[in-house]
């Protein structure tokens, strides 16, 4: 909702309908990862990580983002080897992935 100009719209392209975290990438990794994700409308995203046992580890990003597909990098150099939780919330919306840092 809001201000939009429909003229800077082409009518072929397709806006996400839904929000959703995809597979990052590499998987396993080492140091760096990219996650990728998509939000249907503009919204605050909050990307935490969090170790396979729930605790907080960095906060990758929260900002707003416009409606398509988005990435942020995490260079995860300091951290031990081991399985890690990304958390995607935005909007009531909520979805984790496993991730896994081998060094």
């Amino acid at each position: 909702t809001g201000d939009c100009m429909d003229e800077d719209l082409n009518i072929g392209d397709e806006f996400p309908k839904q929000y959703y975290l995809s597979n990052n990438y590499p998987n396993p990794f080492n140091p760096v990862t990219n996650i990728n994700f998509t939000v249907p409308s503009l919204s605050k995203v909050l990307l935490e990580v969090y170790t396979i046992n729930g605790n907080y580890i960095i906060k990758l990003s929260e900002n707003y983002y416009q409606p398509g597909h988005h990435s942020v990098t995490w260079d995860a150099r300091g951290q031990a080897s081991g399985v890690y939780i990304i958390k995607m919330s935005s909007d009531g919306f909520s979805q984790s992935q496993k991730v896994m840092l081998i060094k």
